[in-house]
């Protein structure tokens, strides 16, 4: 089992909401929850690039963070959906938020992102 090095922060908001959504695909996963894509393996097909084990694990954080309940439906095979709860619900307008920012952002943020990658590659190429 994985143990903290370092304590988290939680002095302030965007400590507490770093440690709440801290996962690559968390936001993710709550905007397509919200969207009405609630089996694991909907979720899975909207987000192909996460492998299932780490889709399960940042389901079971958002779980534990009360923003997401899950379902088990007592059939063979099980059946299991999420769904968002009121406080997971109060993200939704934050996560569009962001999506608006980015939308109107894209060009810069592309071509930002591609330039830091391809320095990326440069500097390990030349440390081989």
């Amino acid at each position: 089992m994985y143990e903290r090095k370092i304590p988290p922060n939680l002095n302030c908001g965007l400590d507490l909401i770093a440690e709440v959504l801290y996962g690559k695909w968390k936001i993710r996963l709550l905007w397509f929850i919200n969207e009405g894509f609630q089996r694991p393996s909907e979720l899975q097909r909207k987000i192909p690039d996460a492998s299932r084990r780490v889709l399960n694990v940042q389901l079971k954080e958002l779980e534990e963070h009360d923003l997401v309940i899950k379902k088990v439906y007592p059939v063979v095979p099980p059946k299991v959906e999420y769904r968002l709860t009121e406080f997971g619900q109060t993200l939704i307008p934050v996560i569009a938020t962001l999506g608006k920012w980015g939308d109107d952002h894209e060009e810069r943020l592309r071509t930002l992102i591609l330039k830091r990658l391809e320095k990326g590659s440069k500097d390990d190429t030349e440390h081989t």
